[in-house]
Parts: C-alpha cells; sequence; structure tokens
C-alpha cells in the first residue's frame, strides 16, 4: 500500500472584495499518495493556483487543515515552517517572473542552498553543476543571466532551484504553459524522469487535460473554487461523469482529419460570480442538464465507484 504524503481537508480561501467575500477556494479535499501526481485542472479563475499556494502556505488560508506527513502544516510556527520549506517546494507558472533577473544563472541556483544552509561555502560550487547537469543546463551558462535564455532553460533553472533543497513534495504551477510544445515535451520528460529516479511526489496544476494526462495518476476537476470530479486518469478519460469535465474534454484540440464529422459542443450561459455564490450548484448556469434541483443546493462531492468522486445530482 502507497502512503499519503499530502492530506487536505475542507480547505478554504476566500479574499475580501468591495463586494463581498471572493471563494477562491471553496471546501476542497483530497489526498496524494508518496511517488504519485495529481493533476489539478479548469478555466482559468477556478482557484487551482491558489490552491497550491494555500496548500504550501503561501498564502493564509481562511479555513481547513492540511497535513503533510501526518503534520499539521497550517498550524505550524515561522521557525517550523521554514524547516518544512525544504520539504514542500513550487515550480512557478513563468520562470522570469519568478526569478531574479539580476543574478546569474549559477547565483540563482546557489541561493536556496545558501538561505537554507544546504552545504558547506566549499561545497556550493560542485552543487549548483550537479544540479545544472540534472536538469539539462550546460555548465557553460554558469554566468549567464536569465534574459540571454529562451524559456525552456530558464524554467530548468526554476526546477533546479525546486531540487536543491530536496524536497518531497512539489507543487507545478502551469510550468509548461508559456513554452512552445516541443520545449513542453522535454521539460515534462525531465520530471517524469526525476519523479522516476527521486520518488517525487507532485500537485500538477494546469488548464490542458493532455498536458494532465501525460504527467497524472490522478485528476481533479475544479470549477469557480470547487471540485466537481476527481478520479484516476484512465477512468476520468474513459467515463467523465460531470457536465463540465466533459466539456473540457470535448475542447481538447484534435487533428483536423480525424476531426471531421465532429460535433462539438459549445458550453452556453454566463459564469456565475465567485463573489458571494448562492447555495447551488455553482455550474448550473452553463449546464444543459441542469434542473431545479441542482438550483436548492450545492451537491456534495461523492463516490459513484472505487476512486471516482462527482458533485452532481444528475448522475
Amino acid at each position: 500500500m502507497s502512503k499519503t504524503l499530502l492530506e487536505v481537508n475542507n480547505l478554504k480561501k476566500y479574499f475580501k472584495t468591495k463586494n463581498g467575500l471572493l471563494h477562491a477556494v471553496d471546501d476542497v479535499s483530497f489526498t496524494i499518495e508518496e511517488g504519485k501526481t495529481l493533476g489539478v485542472v479548469g478555466e482559468s479563475g477556478c482557484g487551482k493556483s491558489t490552491l497550491g499556494r494555500v496548500t504550501l502556505r503561501l498564502l493564509e488560508h481562511t479555513d481547513g487543515e492540511v497535513k503533510f506527513e501526518g503534520k499539521d502544516v497550517l498550524a505550524m510556527s515561522k521557525s517550523e515552517m521554514r524547516q518544512m520549506r525544504k520539504q514542500m517546494q513550487i515550480i512557478f507558472q513563468d520562470p522570469y517572473e519568478s526569478i531574479n533577473p539580476r543574478m546569474s544563472i549559477g547565483e540563482l541556483i546557489a541561493e536556496p542552498l545558501i538561505v537554507n544552509n544546504i552545504c558547506k561555502k566549499s561545497e556550493i560550487n560542485a552543487r549548483v553543476a550537479e544540479l545544472m547537469d540534472t536538469v539539462g543546463l550546460a555548465e557553460r551558462l554558469i554566468n549567464s543571466y536569465p534574459h540571454e535564455l529562451d524559456g525552456g532553460r530558464r524554467q530548468r533553472i526554476g526546477i533546479a532551484r525546486a531540487l536543491s533543497v530536496n524536497p518531497k513534495f512539489i507543487v507545478c504551477d502551469e510550468p509548461v504553459s508559456a513554452l512552445d510544445v516541443s520545449i513542453q515535451a522535454q521539460i515534462l520528460n525531465l520530471m517524469q524522469d526525476l519523479q522516476r529516479d527521486r520518488g517525487f511526489t507532485y500537485m500538477f496544476i494546469s488548464h490542458n487535460l493532455s498536458v494532465v494526462k501525460h504527467i497524472s495518476d490522478d485528476i481533479m476537476v475544479m470549477y469557480l473554487g470547487k471540485v466537481v470530479e476527481k478520479a484516476p486518469k484512465a477512468e476520468l478519460f474513459r467515463n467523465p461523469l460531470h457536465p463540465y469535465t466533459q466539456a473540457l474534454l470535448e475542447a481538447i484540440p484534435v487533428p483536423k482529419l480525424s476531426s471531421r464529422g465532429r460535433k462539438r459542443e459549445i458550453l452556453q450561459g454566463e459564469i456565475k460570480s465567485p463573489i458571494n455564490p448562492k447555495n447551488e450548484c455553482r455550474f448550473a448556469n452553463r449546464c444543459k442538464y441542469a434542473t431545479e434541483q441542482c438550483r436548492c443546493g450545492t451537491p456534495e462531492l461523492r463516490e459513484v465507484s472505487p476512486g471516482h468522486f462527482v458533485s452532481c445530482y444528475n448522475v
């Protein structure tokens, strides 16, 4: 049996606005087993990136709990959290925005080693060279600056920085969305190789179901702060139950010749505001199967088959 590394229970994150509370993450629960990858997908604004940041406590939570190896992350002191940071890392979506443009590649990779006292000063250069080799950065680039590199190499810097503290868990926040398709494949293959060799556990956040299918073991679909479906990868693609999941799968691009005669269903209706949402299904305005029951309460996430959870009254 695999060991549960991360357990999130009823996690909430609300932001105060002039019009009320924005429910960015609303009562989300899930677990990730050690060495596995949970893919988190949904439209922009669904709360998936906020979920990753609250899980790592880069943003403070509103309610709920996050347990890492059984320890309550959200109740830790600053000094305890500083040590926990070595176990939980993040790869940001935009590598150019998340690294200091005034520092060389060598300095950027060495920074977390120095801040966290990972190794002696005399060992830093060797460790930096080792990390650069691990992520596929040529040693000749050690004195280069971020603006001199392409997006793929910059993203490799972000990966090297995350790896430098030897974490167990990494949140990957759309790490390939800004890259060309060929570079995306290289980065995804690198991340899978690292997971196989070092046993990393990932939360992989993306709006691209094709990418998530390539790297994930389980997939969780979010809509306006809520989890609407969660299942093993093969099960989700074989038997999507929630209308929103079905719409996301419909939107996956396919080769032109193979799409002849295929009729795509386009979602209609207005997206509801996540500010002070009503107690109803948040997808009801866009769902062709919506009934009066869907507007009388929020459906619970329930298990309809082993490992397959869905939040819908009509399933």
